[in-house]
């Protein structure tokens, strides 16, 4: 008998330990440990592969779905990512492969102790930075969306913006991005709650109007910190002349999550936009605190299910008053 009851003891101690597991032992995916917000307008939804309105349905290996990839579908629910990631959430348009894939298989390749990456996608093709103002639907959705993936205490890692192309064809537009750039990026740090939230920007590599060197030089000076730009100009462009191919979208995935792991100015293809008060270092280029990195890293790897732990100690005490009587 005693021995049984020993056995059931070990079997409830496992049960307390993997958060990432459903009452019944199924998978369940509620806990994502890094976050990423993917906002902008279609080359960030993602065109690659798409000719004439009609997505080719080819997905390169660094796009394949992942059981350490996540995405919270249209309903806020975490599910498996997989191509399209803006399917149900870039409404109206043919959504392809786009950057955000690519990216999470580049960090995971990179550092495992990423854990489980939680996408958001909240792109919306066509749209000027205007339309991405405070108190819209683009910047509601997003916030919205992005209060929902932390609600399980998940972690923010980064925004993830690619957006500019529909404002280069008004001068007015193109003159006033920068501004509005700006407030755009401090507005989403502050109503999420997160002041040091890093961003990771793509300045432009092709434009619906004449007026794209404007936009670009807009990105490259923005000036804030905490946000690094990834040039996307020279990537693959398709037959449009508008929106990145699949080769390209693979490509600058890993420029971004390159640029994420950076922690200094790179050359030629990525620019980080460095903190004036940068020999600070109370923080590091991800925007966290550098004397509790190592304490985040191992936090990543193991989270515990409160509900089932609370469960298995009144079980343990249960167990252990009858043991005492065999």
């Amino acid at each position: 008998m005693a021995h049984f009851l020993w056995f059931l003891i070990l079997g409830c101690a496992a049960l307390a330990t993997p958060a990432d597991l459903a009452d019944n032992g199924s998978p369940s995916f509620s806990h994502p440990t890094s976050v990423f917000l993917l906002a902008g307008q279609s080359n960030m939804a993602g065109r690659g592969g798409v000719v004439h309105d009609v997505w080719d349905r080819y997905v390169p290996p660094e796009c394949r779905p992942s059981p350490s990839v996540l995405r919270l579908n249209p309903a806020q629910m975490w599910e498996l990512a997989r191509e399209p990631l803006h399917s149900g959430i870039d409404l109206n348009k043919t959504v392809g492969i786009g950057p955000g894939m690519s990216f999470a298989q580049s960090l995971l390749s990179r550092d495992r102790n990423v854990g489980v990456i939680g996408l958001v996608p909240c792109a919306a093709g066509g749209t000027k930075i205007s339309e991405w103002a405070r108190g819209g639907h683009l910047f509601n959705r997003l916030i919205r969306r992005g209060k929902t993936a932390a609600r399980g205490g998940d972690k923010i890692r980064a925004l993830l913006w690619y957006q500019g192309e529909s404002d280069t064809v008004d001068l007015e537009d193109a003159d006033k991005y920068g501004d509005r750039l700006r407030k755009f990026f401090m507005n989403v740090r502050n109503d999420m709650g997160l002041p040091t939230l890093p961003i990771i920007q793509v300045a432009l590599a092709t434009k619906q109007g004449p007026y794209m060197d404007i936009v670009r030089e807009a990105q490259l000076k923005v000036g804030l910190p905490g946000v690094k730009t990834v040039d996307a100009k020279g990537l693959e462009v398709g037959y449009d002349s508008v929106h990145l191919t699949t080769a390209a979208e693979v490509e600058l995935g890993k420029m971004m999550a390159e640029a994420f792991f950076r922690p200094s100015p790179p050359p030629l293809h990525l620019q980080t936009i460095s903190n004036s008060s940068s020999n600070n270092n109370n923080t590091n280029t991800n925007g966290n605190h550098n004397d509790s990195d190592n304490r985040s890293s191992a936090a990543v790897l193991l989270t515990i299910s409160l509900p089932h732990l609370s469960f298995c100690f009144s079980l343990l005490i249960t167990l252990s008053l009858l043991l005492q009587y065999h």
